[in-house]
């Protein structure tokens, strides 16, 4: 069994997106992008061209189980726990759907800035 990493095309148009970036992480991938072409020029001709973002250092795709042993390290290096690779689905969503909920919450009480807080003494008020 051929057990090389593969690209393939997502499996449907509406998995493709287009995300706004913040400032912050345009400043972080651009020095990424500074380094892998560091990388490139130290690996000369032993570079492979994926097309990737982020690669290994010969520019081909990086391992997904070094992925994962380096994000566990990260999350226990830091002292959080990993909310990935739950026993069961009722773990995973039950945990996203907290984190959901309290985003709509904080983005609910921002919206409050757009709105005038008027007095509604003169009975005008929507009730």
């Amino acid at each position: 069994m051929d057990r090389a990493l593969k690209l393939e095309d997502v499996k449907t148009e509406g998995s493709k997106a287009t995300i706004p970036l913040p400032k912050p992480l345009v400043t972080v991938l651009k020095a990424h992008r500074k380094r892998q072409l560091e990388e490139r020029f130290e690996a000369g001709n032993k570079w492979r061209e994926s097309g990737l973002v982020f690669t290994t250092k010969l520019g081909g795709p990086i391992e997904p189980r070094n992925v994962n042993r380096s994000f566990t390290a990260l999350c226990d290096a830091a002292g959080v726990r990993r909310v990935l690779r739950h026993s069961s689905i009722s773990v995973t969503t039950g945990t996203y759907v907290e984190v959901i909920e309290a985003v709509q919450r904080d983005a609910i009480d921002t919206m409050s800035v757009f709105f005038d807080e008027q007095d509604d003494s003169d009975g005008a008020g929507v009730g």
